[in-house]
C-alpha cells in the first residue's frame, strides 16, 4: 500500500542529489495525483497516452526554429551538403526504425518494460541522462534479442 509512495520519494530523493530537474517535477507531479487520489484512471490514462504527447511537445520544440524563421529553405539545401547533416539523416532514420521495434517488443513482451523504466532513472537520475528513450531503449534490445537469437542459430 504504502510501497508506491516509499518508491516515489526514493526517486525524488535520487533526482535531488542528481540534482535531475526533469526526475524531481516527473516524481512530484505523479505524488501529487496519488496523494489527490487521481491515481486510478489518470495512471492509465497518462501511460497510454504520456508517450505520445512527449513525442509531440519533442517534434513541436524541433520544429519551432523551422516556425520562427531561423531555419529556412536555403539552410535545408546547405545542410545536405554536409556529411554530418547525412550521417544525422541516417540516425534519424535508425532512431525511427528502433523505435518500431521497441513497439513491438513492449506489445509483445510487458515485463521488459520494468527494465526499460529502470534503466531510464538509473540514466536519468545517476548521469544526468534525459528521459526520451524508452521507445528506443526498447527497440535497442528488440534488435539485441533478434540479433542474440539469430547468432544461437548460427552457434
Amino acid at each position: 500500500m504504502f510501497q508506491p509512495y516509499i518508491f516515489l520519494a526514493l526517486l525524488l530523493v535520487i533526482g535531488f542529489v542528481a540534482k535531475n530537474q526533469s526526475l524531481m517535477i516527473a516524481v512530484a507531479f505523479l505524488l501529487l495525483l496519488k496523494i489527490a487520489g487521481l491515481d486510478g484512471k489518470g495512471f492509465t490514462f497518462i501511460q497510454t497516452r504520456g508517450i505520445n504527447w512527449g513525442v509531440i511537445i519533442i517534434t513541436i520544440a524541433v520544429l519551432a526554429p523551422i516556425a520562427s524563421g531561423d531555419i529556412g529553405f536555403k539552410d535545408l539545401g546547405g545542410a545536405f551538403k554536409s556529411p554530418y547533416a547525412w550521417i544525422a539523416l541516417v540516425s534519424g532514420m535508425a532512431v525511427a526504425l528502433l523505435a518500431k521495434g521497441g513497439v513491438s517488443l513492449l506489445a509483445e513482451d510487458p515485463h521488459i518494460t520494468t527494465a526499460l523504466v529502470l534503466g531510464t532513472i538509473f540514466a536519468v537520475s545517476l548521469f544526468n541522462g534525459v528521459a526520451v528513450g524508452p521507445l528506443i531503449g526498447a527497440g535497442i534490445a528488440y534488435a539485441a534479442m533478434k540479433l542474440m537469437d539469430w547468432t544461437s542459430k548460427l552457434f
